[in-house]
């Protein structure tokens, strides 16, 4: 077995580690299956029909590429065409015209019946072909029910296809229907309207839902930050796109493959390639694997020079020569290693015999193929293993990812092991370590995290944090405190700034554990070590604190936070009035609010009403009336809720981004 120590290094040879970490027998006795119940899906050969539908799935995926469409008549009458191979195929159709060919078709197979999956398919060609009549008319026979067991539509769907077709005054129609029935919307349905804005070139429009989300009480998420660095990206401001880029580690952003794809096709069309090395060497402390979308960037790297820093991510991103084509038929059962819907249509010709046949690679679905080992069973497993597949990191990873519990996706991992040609590498095992830590399989993490110490392998920061965090998940306290006190040994040294994201992960995990007295032992230790905690984290073990009751140890916490020099935000204010309010100390909450006022900071609405409603309670008229003389003072619309969130953004980084996006709009005229 082989294990890839870096994205710049060849794969090192580790006698014996087969036979010590990936045992059949050990690693497949190391689970009881008595928690689960796995006879909930159908008892069929879950995988055998997997491929009898990967199978037709190919046939019309090249018939829809073929001179003549309507010789995908016949194909459709197979016996086996259902739903799921529809939405595939619509999915994989090379323009909206073969996939529209292919609905009408439908409609003389006798057997087939559209559901949610086949009819949001066509929802979605419909959308980015711009036939917005014809997505309303879709919309509206759902709505109707004229599909039977089709849900209604959702407004967060419609959103999504109104804004693929690029018409905003539909979405923003639909949205404000939405806040009509709910105040604030998911974060996501703002996300959608940034990105709208942004490709419609209404710059300050975006800024404005940015700033709405916050001033509404969203927490931004990884999406929303995509979107923000692709504008910046888009409007030439790299080093901008760049600095937001650099803050979302310390607001507890994980940061995603497309924000590296987007920033490193910028900065290698600029020239500027020292900056895309930089960008590579972070994707290997975030575990994250390279998009395919960077190859023609890191070509560039190399013709400039680049050649043995790029030379593993290429040769990571070249297609599979053991992957074959399908032409004519599709009998191979070799399959694509990096299923995209984005990329899978991007054919390849060749010429045979005076006439062009079309290739295209076999159609996979890493998650379709999870589903179907759901169970596990021989029969199973027999299938898969006659399938022959070509097993690929990339593969083995979205496989690890997508199997919905840790047990079959611990099975497959161990099996996998002994296929063919596989080595198992550093992202494999991260992605099987924190899926197991998420499910609270200790002995198992431990195992794994033993044999990787052992044999002197290095994982990634965000790895060990992200045991931790899920270890706070499952409730593993102690485990949590154990992977940190290794993590230097597991992961090499550690910068003051990642001590500090694990340091706050460390806390919360220990908070959610109950494991009160250790956790303020940890802050304790963390400060004496000369590693001050962020707002975030205080505000995070003040609020958990405030709900256990334990108003002595809330106060503490804002000392140290006096004592260190910071200076509290609006949000921690919040907690601290709101943790007083409810254990009926509205005095020293009347204090806070003053205090709050000479900082020149402002409450929200909500937060101010139940201060209020606290003095009333206790028969402090006065300065009940007071508190909503004051606030009417300060402004005549209070904010709906406070920018800030316990243990991941404090308003300040909200405001930081916030000005870094707003001041790199070019001003009006």
């Amino acid at each position: 077995m082989a294990i890839r120590c870096g994205l710049n290094k060849a794969r090192v040879n580790l006698p014996g580690y087969v036979s010590r970490v990936f045992s059949r027998h050990v690693l497949f006795d190391a689970f009881t299956f008595q928690s689960r119940n796995f006879s909930r899906k159908p008892c069929g050969n879950q995988v055998s029909l997997y491929l009898q539908r990967a199978k037709l799935i190919d046939s019309i995926r090249l018939t829809m590429r073929s001179s003549s469409l309507e010789s995908l008549v016949p194909v459709l009458n197979d016996p086996a065409l259902d739903s799921f191979v529809v939405t595939n195929a619509l999915h994989s159709a090379p323009s909206p015209e073969s996939a529209l060919f292919l609905v009408e078709s439908l409609k003389g197979v006798p057997h087939f019946k559209h559901t949610q999956n086949s009819l949001h398919a066509l929802a979605k060609i419909l959308a980015k072909s711009g036939q917005v009549a014809r997505l309303k008319a879709l919309i509206n026979g759902i709505n109707s029910g004229k599909f039977i067991n089709v849900q209604r539509v959702s407004f967060m769907d419609k959103m999504r296809w109104f804004a693929a077709a690029g018409d905003l005054d539909e979405v923003l129609c639909v949205w404000k229907e939405w806040r009509a029935v709910q105040n604030r919307p998911c974060t996501e349905s703002y996300n959608i309207i940034m990105a709208l804005c942004a490709q419609t070139r209404k710059d300050y429009e975006a800024v404005k839902t940015f700033c709405r989300l916050i001033d509404e009480g969203g927490l931004p998420n990884a999406r929303t930050y995509t979107v923000i660095i692709e504008h910046l990206v888009n409007l030439g401001k790299l080093d901008k796109a760049m600095e937001i880029f650099q803050i979302l580690p310390s607001i507890r952003i994980k940061r995603t493959l497309r924000q590296y794809s987007v920033l490193v096709g910028a900065f290698s069309d600029a020239g500027l390639f020292d900056m895309v090395k930089i960008l590579l060497d972070n994707m290997q402390i975030d575990a994250i694997l390279p998009g395919r979308a960077m190859h023609s960037s890191l070509q560039l790297m190399q013709v400039a020079g680049y050649v043995e820093e790029t030379a593993e991510l290429v040769k990571e991103m070249l297609p599979d020569e053991r992957i074959k084509n399908i032409k004519s038929s599709t009998t191979d059962s070799d399959y694509e290693d990096d299923h995209d819907h984005e990329n899978e249509n991007t054919d390849s010709t060749l010429c045979d015999a005076g006439e062009k046949a079309v290739q295209l690679k076999p159609w996979f679905d890493p998650a379709a193929l999870a589903s179907a080992l759901y169970n596990w069973r021989p029969e199973e497993l027999s299938t898969l293993e006659d399938a022959n597949f070509v097993w690929t990191t990339r593969l083995v990873s979205k496989m690890i990812r997508n199997f919905r519990y840790a047990e079959t996706a611990w099975q497959f991992f161990s099996w996998v092991s002994y296929q063919p040609e596989f080595c198992h590498n550093v992202y494999t095992i991260s992605r099987m370590i924190t899926k197991l830590a998420r499910d609270g399989k200790v002995n198992l993490v431990d195992q794994l995290l033993f044999k990787i110490q052992r044999e002197g392998i290095k994982l990634s920061f965000s790895t060990i944090k992200l045991i931790i965090d899920f270890y706070g998940i499952s409730g593993n306290g102690e485990p949590a405190l154990k992977v940190f006190q290794g993590a230097k040994q597991l992961c090499g040294p550690l910068s003051n700034n990642s001590l500090l994201l694990l340091y706050s992960s460390l806390l919360r995990t220990l908070a959610k554990c109950k494991m009160h007295d250790k956790a303020l032992d940890i802050l304790d230790e963390m400060i004496l070590c000369g590693i001050l905690p962020d707002i975030q984290t205080f505000s995070g073990l003040m609020h958990h604190f405030a709900l256990q009751g334990e108003i002595k140890t809330v106060q503490r916490l804002f000392a140290m936070v006096k004592q260190s020099e910071m200076n509290p935000d609006a949000y921690m204010f919040k907690i601290l009035i709101n943790a007083y309010c409810k254990s009926e100390r509205s005095a020293l909450a009347l204090r806070v609010f003053e205090d709050m006022r000479n900082a020149n900071l402002m409450l929200d609405a909500s937060t101010k009403d139940f201060l209020v409603n606290t003095l009333w309670k206790e028969g402090k008229l006065r300065e009940a009336a007071s508190v909503e003389e004051k606030s009417q003072e300060i402004s005549d619309v209070l904010p709906l809720a406070l920018p800030g969130h316990v243990y991941t953004v404090s308003s300040t980084d909200l405001s930081t981004v916030y000005k870094i996006y707003s001041d790199s709009l070019e001003p009006t005229c």
